[in-house]
């Protein structure tokens, strides 16, 4: 989702995936793996974070 965004992934470490925006300032990271379903608070936390609303 935030990759629709224009979020790029810049790093991995284990689970935990560290996107960077070309626009907008910040690191988001988002842990779990990619197939894995997020919790409805994280998920939250995660567009707040990167600035999208839904």
């Amino acid at each position: 989702m935030v990759e629709k965004d224009g979020w790029k992934q810049v790093r991995q470490t284990g689970s935990h995936r560290q996107f960077h925006h070309p626009y907008k300032s910040g690191t988001v990271t988002i842990a779990g793996h990619p197939s894995t379903d997020l919790p409805p608070g994280t998920l939250k936390n995660i567009l707040r974070q990167a600035g999208i609303e839904k």
